[in-house]
């Protein structure tokens, strides 16, 4: 028997066989037997809008892939711009064209002049990095009206790998004007990683080096975060894309959504949380109130994940690397002790809520001495490459217009009375 679903309906009696392809089923046959008639779906949590060979995750087993690779070998053995390189061309990189692509992205990182001094430096002096940044990725297609030729490939990849690589630049710079520090220009002698802690932080030296560990536990992060199938900010990427807007107009759109605290803002939530908890002794209390309803578990549970978020395991054994040599952050114990209480109650165990991506990160980025308005910006920095990757994917599939339906449950039909009759 063919995998496929028989609708009938009721009314007439009618039925239609629906093929069930890539564990879906074709929305376009209901929409031609049921003209007129919408699936319901608010958030879209049961639909799916796109088909993409970009990441697979897998929630109920706790799996998440690039491209087919496992999110763990990656972490263990790759760096942030093998993997940009994988989302945005397929495949990892041969050992020219790696060298190849990081030249590209290191030779990009600079920013136009006119973008610095005339444009974020019109800022208020405690303006947040994140509204920042979403305004500056808008603004640089000005400075690049070329990038609206999303037709020409050679155009388009240009644009993928400016962004890809201003992206940290824009981050930093953001950063040192809502503190009063001056602007740092790139390193081109620095990796990735190496390159954006030099911009956030270097003073009067010649050249900052930042800890190996440090600037490898921040490529890891960049790694794990670097995209996540069709979530908020992705899905606003592929959106505003298939209008055809530009590249920095599409990112600048999907940065805008990760700027919301459902989103981008979990692990200041963890942060927050843990402070509120404030020792260990107040961990249980904590955890009962959770269970009253009484306040919110942060950083435990996920949308699609129903089972360990993969990227959580790596990201607790990335800490304790950092906590080695910046210290442990007194808040780690607060942590440890939570995590081991929550899994070892069947009221969450049952529920499937288990620590996230979102438990850990926060420890490491405070460990690192980034303040939390700056995490979401830390965020975006990566995402920049999955949400590329998915724009250009939108572009190659010769996607409509999104345009979804709604269910009209407002007045029905009204006579117009003059205002002096209402």
């Amino acid at each position: 028997m063919a995998d496929s679903i028989t609708i009938t309906d009721n009314r007439t009696g009618e039925q239609v066989e629906v093929p069930i392809i890539d564990g879906g089923v074709d929305g376009t046959t209901w929409a031609k037997f049921m003209p007129g008639i919408w699936f319901h779906d608010p958030s879209f949590g049961s639909t799916s809008g796109a088909a993409s060979s970009v990441t697979e995750l897998d929630g109920e087993n706790g799996i998440l892939r690039y491209r087919g690779y496992p999110i763990e070998q990656l972490a263990e053995h790759s760096s942030y711009l093998e993997v940009a390189y994988l989302l945005i061309h397929g495949d990892l990189p041969t050992a020219t064209q790696f060298e190849d692509w990081r030249y590209e992205i290191t030779h990009h990182t600079f920013i136009h002049e006119n973008v610095r001094k005339r444009f974020m430096d019109g800022f208020h002096h405690d303006a947040h990095p994140m509204g920042m940044l979403v305004s500056t990725v808008a603004a640089l297609s000005t400075f690049y009206p070329e990038a609206k030729d999303i037709e020409d490939p050679e155009v388009l990849q240009k644009q993928i790998v400016r962004l890809i690589a201003k992206m940290p630049t824009l981050a930093a710079g953001a950063y040192r004007h809502s503190v009063g520090m001056p602007f740092v220009y790139p390193d081109n002698s620095l990796d990735f990683a190496a390159n954006f802690l030099s911009m956030m932080w270097k003073t009067a030296e010649p050249r900052y080096d930042a800890n190996p560990v440090l600037a490898r536990a921040l490529d890891v992060l960049f790694i794990l975060h670097a995209d996540h199938e069709q979530n908020c900010s992705t899905t606003a990427m592929r959106t505003v894309g298939s209008s055809h807007a530009d590249p920095y107009i599409a990112t600048a759109a999907a940065t805008a959504a990760l700027y919301g605290p459902r989103h981008g803002g979990a692990n200041e939530a963890v942060i927050r949380m843990l402070t509120q908890i404030g020792s260990i002794d107040q961990v249980q209390p904590y955890v009962d109130a959770v269970k009253r309803g009484e306040t919110r578990l942060q950083g435990f549970g996920h949308r699609v994940y129903k089972n360990y978020d993969p990227r959580a395991r790596i990201i607790k054994q990335t800490a304790d690397q950092v906590f080695e040599v910046t210290g442990k952050s007194p808040l780690l114990d607060i942590a440890l002790k939570l995590e081991e209480v929550a899994l070892n109650d069947d009221y969450f165990v049952s529920r499937k809520l288990y620590p996230n991506v979102d438990f850990y990160s926060g420890l490491i980025y405070q460990a690192m001495g980034f303040p939390m308005q700056m995490f979401t910006v830390l965020f975006a920095i990566p995402r920049t490459a999955g949400w590329l990757a998915h724009y250009r994917e939108l572009l190659e599939q010769g996607s409509r217009i999104y345009r979804p339906r709604q269910i009209y449950t407002g007045h029905p039909v009204r006579e117009f009375a003059p205002i002096e009759h209402r």
